[in-house]
């Protein structure tokens, strides 16, 4: 038997003598395509979107805030440093003024107990010592001889005042101003408010507010810092400094304060007699330092400083800036030195 008659005698014959074409074997995971990506819809594109839009505005938000607390922050800091240096100064004027009160310098004394009571009302001791000065200058003040005023035999009903004094006295005053006497102006202001407070009331008040607020000017412009600051207050009390005559007594009191920092702190030295020169540079004090000098000496003493706290890198920067300002080849050697060191 051949090769094809076994092959008939194994295959299974099919039913009804039909044939039966099979199939071809298939693999779905080949035959059939992959199914199309699925498309997010429109609301969870939406979504999403909006969460994007959220999220950023929540970040700007966070970072907004936190601007702002720091600002606040930083407000609230120079605020205490401010008023710690309101305190510092009022603290060593009521030192100063009794001191001039033990060495018998009543006028200096006054001066300084005024400025305490202007910052500082509630500072302790200070109105009893104002009132002991006050006592002792009513005490010890020359008075002015006037003749002696004969007695009149007959009195009118209705007496006509005499103002031929006030009237002599005012314009003395207005001649002394004219002439720019400040000081004999003010005295002779005061004998007329003394003798008469009504007499041509608001007239003297700006009288007295020119004396004042020029005598002040020109205080400060001496190296009177102390007094210069005391009577541009004094004029306060009769009208509005003017712009200039506040940055006078502003930066007075600015030179002051850097000035009791001096060989204490010199950082804060730097910082005063930076805004001192930068305004007005040659204002000066009793010493005749101007503020450029004492800021280029602050420097320098700042600088020496870091550099003993081996902060060299910025002793340098400071020592550099005093080198700048100066010209002095001192400040340059020790800035190469302390350059050598930082690096």
């Amino acid at each position: 038997m051949d090769e094809n008659e076994h092959l008939d005698e194994t295959m299974p014959t099919p039913i009804g003598g039909e044939t039966i074409q099979t199939a071809p074997v298939s693999d779905p995971a080949f035959d059939e395509a992959p199914p199309p990506p699925e498309k997010p819809s429109g609301k969870r594109w939406r979504f999403w979107l909006a969460a994007g839009f959220v999220a950023v505005a929540a970040l700007v938000a966070f970072i907004a805030v936190g601007a702002f607390l720091g600002y606040r922050q930083g407000i609230k800091e120079r605020t205490q440093f401010e008023a710690a240096q309101v305190e510092s100064a009022v603290q060593e004027q009521y030192a100063l003024g009794v001191q001039d009160m033990e060495a018998g310098r009543y006028e200096i004394a006054r001066q300084r107990f005024e400025y305490v009571l202007e910052n500082a009302p509630n500072y302790p001791g200070v109105t009893d010592r104002m009132a002991e000065v006050l006592l002792t200058l009513n005490a010890t003040a020359t008075p002015t001889a006037v003749p002696p005023t004969p007695t009149p035999t007959e009195v009118p009903l209705t007496p006509t005042p005499d103002l031929r004094g006030e009237a002599e006295l005012f314009n003395h005053a207005e001649n002394l101003i004219a002439d720019r006497q400040w000081t004999e102006a003010i005295e002779v202001l005061e004998t007329l408010r003394m003798k008469n407070p009504e007499y041509r009331a608001i007239d003297v008040d700006g009288m007295f507010f020119v004396a004042y607020r020029n005598r002040g000017a020109e205080n400060i412009g001496a190296g009177n810092l102390e007094e210069g600051i005391y009577d541009l207050t004094m004029a306060e009390q009769f009208g509005v400094l003017d712009a200039q005559a506040n940055g006078y007594r502003t930066w007075a009191r600015y030179y002051l304060t850097g000035a009791s920092f001096w060989g204490l702190d010199w950082k804060q030295a730097v910082y005063y007699f930076e805004q001192v020169a930068a305004q007005y540079p040659n204002m000066h004090d009793g010493t005749g330092w101007t503020a450029s000098q004492r800021y280029i000496e602050a420097l320098a003493g700042y600088a020496d400083w870091l550099d003993g706290q081996g902060e060299w890198c910025a002793a340098e920067e400071y020592y550099n800036a005093a080198y700048e300002l100066s010209g002095n080849e001192a400040y340059r050697e020790a800035r190469d030195i302390a350059s050598d060191n930082c690096n």
